[in-house]
C-alpha cells in the first residue's frame, strides 16, 4: 500500500543528524555549544603564551587565533569533504593534553624560539596523524576505557596546579604573587562559578563557567585586579597572520613529544566519536572513526599557520547534544562558523583578556576538575574488578603524576628526554597503553575454571535419558573471555 500523500517514507526521511533546523533555532544552538566550550579554548593559550614570555596584547592574538583554527577545524569536521571528517555533531578546538608538553618545551627553549619550535613540532604531529588515521581507526580495541580514561583523568590533574598558580596570580616573582586579595578573588569566582552551575538551568547552566569569569571580573574591577590596556591597543577586525611569531622551527625532542600528544589526542577522539554515534543514533563505524581523526589532524597541521595548537574533540559538547536532543551536525558547523568570526575580530579576543588571573584560577579548578571527572567517570566503565586493568591504572597514574609531584624527579636525564618526560599526560598514556597491550592482549590467557567434582562427565551417556534415546555428546560449561564477555559458539 502506497504510503499517505503529504508523508514521507522510512527511505526519504532524513536522520537526525542530517537535518537542517530554522536560521534562529541554528544560530541560538550553535551559539550555545561556542558558549559551553569557549573558556576550554581560551585557557590553553592562556597558559601557554605567557610560559613562552608573550606580552598580554600577543597573548591575545594568540586566543583569536586559536578560536580561528577551532572553527576551521569544527567545520572540517562537521561539513567535510572526500574522507575527511565524521560528519557527527563534533565539536573541535585547542586540545589541553598538548598544554604541559608545550609549556615544557618553552622552558627548555628562548621565547624568541619556542612558539616556532612549538609549531614545527604540531605540523610534523598533525601530518602523522593524518597519514595514521585509516590504520588508527582499526585498532580501537586497544583502546579501552582503562586507557583512555586513565588518560583524560592525567589530563585534568596535570592543569589544576596550574589553576592554583593563576588563583595566587600567576606570577611568582611578583610581590603579590599569593596574597590574600588574589586567592580571595579566586576563592569568590570559584563560588561562583559552583552557585551558577546549581541554580541555573539548560543553556545558561552550560554556560556557568563563562557567565562565572564575567562577574568575577566584574567584582575585580573595583578590586584593582584588571588591566584594560590589550583592549585599547586592540582594533576591530584583524586577520591571524600566518607565522606570526616566525617561521616554523624543526626541533627532534619537541617533535616526539608533539606526536605522542597527537596519539592522545586521536584516542581520546576515537572514545568520543564512538560515545557521540551511540547518542546521536547513528554509530561510528570504522569509516566514520577515520574521517573523524583526518579531520582532527588536518585541523591540527593546518592551525600553525594560523599560529593555534593542535586540535581534538570536546567532550562537554558531546554531554550537550545529549542533554538538549539537538543532533543536527548543522548547528556545530553554525558554531564553527561562530568561532571563525570571533577569531577575526581582536577586540573579543581582547575582551577576554581583561579576565584577571586569579579570576581565571578560580573557574579553572571548577574546569580542570571536571576534564578529571570526566576521566574517572570512563574508568567507571573499564571493568576495573579486574585486577590487571587496576594495576594497569595504578602504573599510569603514578608515573604520570610523578612531574606534578616531584617536578625535579628527572633533573639528571639528558635535556631532549625531558620534554617528555616532564610531560606526566604523555609518559601516562604511554605507560597505560604498553601495559593494556601487555596485559589484556599479548601476554593475556583465560583463566582455567577449577573443576567441578557434581559436574557431569560429559562422555558418560546421560542415565535419565529415556531408553532407546540416541547419546548426545554434552557441551562443556562456557568460559569467560578476557574482556568480560561470555564466549559463543563461532557463527557460520
Amino acid at each position: 500500500m502506497a504510503a499517505p500523500t503529504g508523508q514521507k517514507s522510512e527511505v526519504d526521511r532524513k536522520h537526525p543528524v542530517d537535518e537542517t533546523l530554522p536560521p534562529f533555532k541554528m544560530f541560538t544552538s550553535g551559539l550555545q555549544h561556542v558558549a559551553a566550550m569557549y573558556a576550554g579554548v581560551v585557557a590553553p593559550p592562556m597558559i601557554v603564551g605567557p610560559a613562552c614570555g608573550l606580552s598580554p596584547t600577543e597573548t591575545a592574538f594568540l586566543m583569536g587565533a586559536s578560536l580561528f583554527t577551532a572553527g576551521i577545524a569544527t567545520l572540517l569536521q562537521t561539513l567535510g569533504f572526500w574522507k575527511v571528517g565524521a560528519k557527527l555533531p563534533f565539536v573541535n578546538g585547542v586540545s589541553f593534553a598538548g598544554v604541559t608538553p608545550m609549556v615544557a618545551i618553552a622552558k627548555e627553549h628562548s621565547p624568541h624560539d619556542a612558539l616556532p619550535i612549538i609549531f614545527g613540532a604540531v605540523i610534523v604531529a598533525g601530518v602523522l596523524g593524518f597519514l595514521l588515521a585509516p590504520y588508527f581507526s582499526k585498532l580501537v580495541r586497544f583502546f579501552p576505557p582503562v586507557v583512555t580514561g586513565t588518560v583524560i583523568t592525567l589530563i585534568g590533574v596535570s592543569l589544576l596546579p596550574v589553576a592554583f598558580r593563576w588563583s595566587q596570580g600567576g606570577n611568582e616573582q611578583a610581590a603579590n604573587y599569593g596574597s590574600l586579595k588574589n586567592i580571595g578573588m579566586a576563592a569568590a569566582t570559584f563560588l561562583i562559578v559552583l552557585v551558577l552551575r546549581r541554580v541555573l538551568r539548560g543553556f545558561l547552566q552550560q554556560i556557568a563557567i563563562l557567565l562565572g569569569l564575567v562577574a568575577g571580573t566584574l567584582v575585580a574591577i573595583p578590586v584593582g585586579l584588571t588591566d584594560f590596556s590589550a583592549l585599547t591597543r586592540a582594533s576591530l577586525i584583524g586577520f591571524p597572520t600566518p607565522f606570526h611569531f616566525g617561521a616554523p622551527q624543526f626541533d627532534v625532542a619537541a617533535i616526539i613529544s608533539m606526536c605522542i600528544v597527537m596519539l592522545v589526542c586521536m584516542t581520546e577522539s576515537t572514545a568520543d566519536m564512538l560515545a557521540l554515534g551511540k547518542i546521536v543514533g547513528r554509530p561510528a563505524d570504522e569509516r566514520t572513526i577515520e574521517g573523524g581523526l583526518r579531520a582532527d589532524t588536518l585541523g591540527t597541521a593546518v592551525s600553525p599557520l594560523f599560529n593555534g595548537f593542535a586540535n581534538s574533540a570536546f567532550a562537554q559538547n558531546i554531554g550537550l547534544v545529549a542533554m538538549t536532543k539537538v543532533r543536527s551536525r548543522f548547528v556545530v558547523a553554525t558554531s564553527g562558523a561562530i568561532l571563525v568570526v570571533l577569531g577575526l575580530c581582536p577586540v573579543a579576543a581582547s575582551i577576554i583578556s581583561l579576565v584577571p588571573l586569579p579570576v581565571l584560577g578560580g573557574a579553572g579548578i571548577v574546569l580542570f576538575g571536571s576534564v578529571a571527572a570526566s576521566g574517572v567517570q570512563t574508568l567507571a566503565t573499564a571493568a576495573m574488578e579486574k585486577g590487571e586493568n587496576s594495576l594497569i591504572v595504578a602504573a599510569a597514574l603514578g608515573i604520570g603524576l610523578i612531574p606534578i609531584a616531584a617536578p625535579e624527579f628527572y633533573h639528571n636525564f639528558p635535556k631532549d628526554l625531558l620534554v617528555v618526560l616532564d610531560s606526566g599526560i604523555s609518559t601516562g598514556c604511554l605507560v597505560a597503553i604498553v601495559l593494556n597491550l601487555a596485559f589484556n592482549h599479548f601476554g593475556s590467557k583465560a583463566p582455567s575454571a577449577p573443576a567441578d567434582p557434581h559436574a557431569p562427565d560429559p562422555h558418560v551417556a546421560d542415565p535419565h535419558a529415556p531408553a532407546g534415546a540416541p547419546e548426545v555428546p554434552r557441551q562443556p560449561d562456557r568460559g569467560r573471555m578476557d574482556d568480560g564477555e561470555t564466549a559463543t559458539s563461532p557463527t557460520h
